[in-house]
């Protein structure tokens, strides 16, 4: 991430803002965004931002401005990027478990297209459409059976995961769609996995679906698009980041001869290296067995690593000289699980300011209130300095829902 001015910066952001305290930066999303349409340029496609990555209304009207659409999995971040000023004609709907609700909020707003993952959505679908008096463009989620070569969590493109309809009945499921009365089908669709670093996979997903393509416009079926979906990865620790240029050179290869148009859903790749969580040192424990650096963030607002053992850099705001331990980086949550890193090498000491890097997506996305925990501010970073975009969550407001549905009893005066 660009640093702002210099490292100990970040010390001065923690303490105007606070901790724990997400920090994402303009120039490293201007930096990702260029990547992919100047390795892209000749195909021109959607570049259709993946909300779920980082849904910061910020965040979305930067991308807005900038031309994007948006890939979304609920009708909340439908809502959250048509808040943001994003263009209902460039939002993609994605998800297995779409409700009725969510269709009808989707198909009044005018989105581009519904990618549907079962039959029984795509019924669901078509009863809705015809009940509003709608035609609802659709393209099909197919799933490759390709191995993304990452997280099991992560991955899901293979058979046995719950995401898309098999390649074995997808032409069966296409001939279905089109005879259905309330469904245009628009396109195809596919997306693998995330924190994807080999580009084979990618490559082999998509000329299964070119190849599936070709099948359904013999039998009069022709499609307008192909969505990719997204899943390129991010260096967190040493990981060697794909070659975008060389995905693109790959996929322009694949695409010459035929009329489609692409689209692509990055997500990670785009915001993941343009942000970092601060969090403040109360304590460094010495134990008889391990160190531990006890800090101010943790599992409810970085899910990743108690969830996929996930690696993230973590460094002192400053250079104090100070001695180097080895220390799992910690948080106050009554979890064995809630850590940050595990076997660190970190000098620090209380009071110290930690940055926790590449921590722009699934970060924010994924915090949550567990312990009753506040949710943390976000600030913007440009050119001009900071600006708070997400003020930092009170207990008042964590309360504001709750109801206390049993009488007090009375106390003695």
């Amino acid at each position: 991430m660009s640093e702002y001015c210099e490292r100990p910066a970040y010390t001065a952001l923690a303490k105007e803002f606070g901790t724990p305290l997400y920090v994402y930066s303009k120039a490293d999303l201007d930096e990702a965004l260029l990547a992919y349409r100047s390795a892209f340029s000749q195909l021109n496609p959607l570049i259709c931002y993946a909300v779920k990555a980082n849904g910061n209304l910020s965040i979305l009207q930067y991308f807005a401005g900038l031309g994007c659409g948006f890939d979304t999995v609920s009708g909340g971040e439908i809502a959250r990027v048509l808040q943001a000023g994003g263009s209902a004609d460039k939002i993609i709907f994605s998800g297995v478990g779409k409700s009725e609700a969510e269709m009808v909020f989707a198909l009044q707003a005018g989105i581009k297209c519904f990618n549907v993952e079962s039959l029984p959505e795509l019924e669901r679908l078509n009863a809705v459409a015809g009940r509003l008096g709608k035609v609802a463009p659709v393209s099909l989620r197919i799933n490759p059976d390709v191995d993304a070569q990452t997280h099991p969590y992560i991955s899901t493109g293979l058979k046995a995961n719950k995401f898309g309809i098999a390649m074995s009945v997808a032409e069966e499921a296409y001939r279905y769609a089109a005879a259905l009365p309330h469904v245009a089908v628009t396109g195809i669709d596919c997306h693998i996995g995330s924190q994807l670093i080999a580009l084979e996979p990618l490559i082999e997903a998509c000329e299964r679906l070119l190849h599936l393509t070709d099948r359904l416009a013999e039998q009069g079926i022709a499609l307008q698009h192909i969505d990719l979906g997204g899943g390129v990865g991010i260096v967190y620790r040493d990981e060697q980041q794909p070659d975008l240029v060389q995905y693109a050179d790959a996929v322009r290869r694949l695409l010459d001869g035929r009329k489609l148009d692409l689209i692509l859903e990055p997500g990670r790749s785009l915001v993941g290296n343009a942000g970092v969580l601060l969090t403040r040192v109360e304590y460094v424990k010495r134990g008889e067995e391990k160190n531990f650096v006890i800090v101010d963030a943790a599992m409810n607002d970085l899910m990743r690593p108690a969830l996929y053992q996930a690696y993230h850099a973590i460094e002192n705001a400053e250079d104090k000289g100070l001695p180097e331990i080895v220390a799992d980086i910690v948080g106050p949550v009554c979890e064995t699980g809630d850590f940050l890193g595990k076997d660190r090498r970190i000098a620090a000491e209380e009071g110290d300011v930690l940055i926790v890097r590449s921590a722009g997506a699934y970060a924010a996305s994924m915090a949550g209130n567990y312990n009753t925990r506040c949710r943390a501010a976000e600030v913007w970073l440009d050119g001009s300095g900071a600006r708070l975009i997400r003020r930092r969550e009170t207990i008042e407001d964590m309360l504001a829902n709750e109801l206390c549905c049993f009488r007090q009893p009375e106390r003695d005066k």
